[in-house]
């Protein structure tokens, strides 16, 4: 099967000019997936300090315009949004995109955004809770005429949404690392599981642990689509590679060997070989996630060489 090659953007320190420019590139030379991330805060955190857009006014322009890439945000997390208005929100997504809006749902991570704006964010098996009670609602949503759920966190009453989505079978990604209730989740609800920032060998466990999960709750593993994001520190020269070195480190701090594992942090030539590498260990969908500001220089290099190798090498 051939590798989908995708971006992740993540709409903070661009304006929605560049943005526009930015999305429009990527999908006219040839992306198959784009999505942008759910916050209200830069990541990695810096206080609120940088300029960031919201993910569904934002994602309504998107859908508008590009034509071919599969559209989505990895993820939404449920705590930010009654999940009966989120599925509300990915329907008319869907018609507005023609068909390529695939929504996305998380446990989240950002509690300094979450603190800031007035949201509770509970322990994370209380997230995962609703992660689990969330993903039902919406799945029924998208997928049949009425739905009613009644859990702990979340409930509908009969709830319709017309019009339904284009999609005869609307896809649900779910994201998260979790092995022992986020992957079974994913296993029980989901058409799409996502990864970020994780090493190939790691995805490739968490990949094995996702299918072992599959055959207890009866799930056939090749319905459930594997991707992951890498962060983008693609570099040209050895100079290069020393400054998004330290760029990585300067921001994300105890995390960055964390997100080191799980980036691009490599030159064009050796960043085909590890794009390869992640389909290996199963791998369908491979996104980098777009950090502004990032080297231009990097990004043609790597949309006029990366990904023509990569996918040479995949058909």
């Amino acid at each position: 099967m051939a590798l989908q090659l995708g971006f992740h953007i993540g709409q903070q320190n661009l304006s929605i000019t560049e943005l526009r420019q930015l999305w429009t590139k990527l999908d006219q030379q040839g992306a198959d997936w784009i999505s942008l991330w759910d916050h209200f805060y830069e990541a990695p955190p810096a206080g609120g300090s940088q300029d960031h857009f919201e993910a569904i006014a934002l994602l309504g322009a998107l859908a508008s315009e590009t034509r071919t890439a599969r559209l989505g945000c990895l993820v939404f997390y449920v705590g930010y949004r009654n999940p009966a208005l989120l599925a509300k929100a990915a329907a008319t997504l869907d018609h507005l995109s023609n068909g390529r809006f695939e929504i996305g749902l998380g446990a989240g991570w950002h509690v300094q955004e979450a603190t800031a704006y007035g949201y509770p964010f509970p322990k994370i098996g209380n997230r995962l809770d609703m992660l689990d009670e969330a993903a039902q609602i919406i799945k029924g949503m998208l997928s049949q005429p009425r739905t009613s759920f009644a859990g702990k966190h979340f409930s509908v009453v009969d709830a319709s949404n017309n019009p339904m989505p284009l999609a005869k079978t609307p896809a649900l990604w779910i994201g998260g690392l979790g092995e022992k209730k986020t992957l079974r989740i994913v296993a029980e609800q989901a058409t799409g599981w996502n990864a970020a920032y994780v090493s190939p060998a790691r995805f490739g466990e968490l990949n094995l642990t996702l299918n072992r999960w599959c055959e207890r709750v009866g799930r056939n593993p090749a319905e459930i689509e594997r991707s992951v994001n890498l962060s983008f520190h693609l570099g040209l020269t050895a100079s290069d590679l020393k400054k998004e070195r330290a760029i990585l480190h300067s921001a994300w701090g105890p995390q960055a060997e964390r997100i080191s594992a799980g980036a691009l942090l490599c030159t064009p030539s050796e960043a085909i070989e590890r794009i390869l590498d992640y389909h290996h260990h199963g791998a369908e969908l491979v996104n980098v996630a777009l950090r502004a500001p990032f080297q231009a220089e990097a990004l043609e290099s790597y949309l006029e060489t990366v990904m023509p190798g990569v996918r040479l090498e995949t058909r």
